[in-house]
């Protein structure tokens, strides 16, 4: 397989209902079609998102775990089959701006001083309605940010340990040693809505304190 600029990881648990919506977005970029991959890794889905993918297959990169890993995991998954120089992640229940592969990999093409890019987003609801915009450095998210392979490689991916709250983890490591610019465009559509995971207060308890503990020094 020929190598890409821009390497898409998507993963997918039980996300029939919004995943044809992400899948849309991104397949409609301005980016030259052949610049870029969409890497989708389903992680034990009991739903139909199977069938909501049936229409996106000749279009995406589909892997399917065995078995139910977490998504810290499933995102090691793909960013360790990506082909491309640049890896952004997209949630499956989210959708971004038809420039969004465009101009984030623009800056780290052009300004070799970037090493990760990110850009505000939109906090939507269930019906697409805007709620607010958010600057994505005052109140980070794991998606909206795009990254060297080789420096994520570096800090070692993902912590398969943390099951939530991977996203700051990883963060916390990449800006020991790299830096993270902004975008000052939404490109971004964070959906919010009762089934995000973030939404399970015990949880992010749980593994804040799991954060804190590791990165107490």
């Amino acid at each position: 397989m020929k190598s890409v600029q821009v390497s898409v990881i998507i993963p997918i648990h039980n996300q029939e209902k919004y995943v044809g919506r992400c899948l849309r977005s991104l397949l409609k970029q301005t980016i030259p079609e052949g610049d870029y991959e969409i890497i989708v890794i389903n992680d034990g889905s009991t739903d139909n998102s199977v069938e909501a993918l049936k229409p996106f297959m000749g279009d995406i990169r589909y892997i399917e775990n065995e078995k139910k890993l977490g998504l810290p995991s499933s995102l090691n998954i793909g960013i360790k089959k990506a082909r491309g120089q640049f890896i952004v992640r997209v949630d499956a229940d989210d959708f971004v701006h038809w420039d969004y592969l465009n101009i984030l990999s623009m800056h780290l093409q052009l300004n070799h001083d970037i090493d990760a890019i990110a850009c505000d987003y939109l906090l939507v609801n269930d019906h697409q309605d805007i709620l607010s915009q958010v600057n994505c450095l005052e109140i980070p998210i794991g998606c909206g940010i795009m990254f060297r392979l080789e420096q994520l490689i570096d800090i070692g991916l993902y912590d398969e340990d943390f099951l939530v709250r991977e996203d700051e983890d990883l963060r916390i490591r990449f800006q020991k040693k790299y830096n993270i610019s902004r975008v000052h465009l939404p490109l971004y559509r964070y959906r919010k809505h009762e089934k995000n995971i973030t939404s399970d207060d015990s949880e992010m308890h749980k593994y804040q304190q799991k954060l804190k503990k590791k990165h107490q020094n």
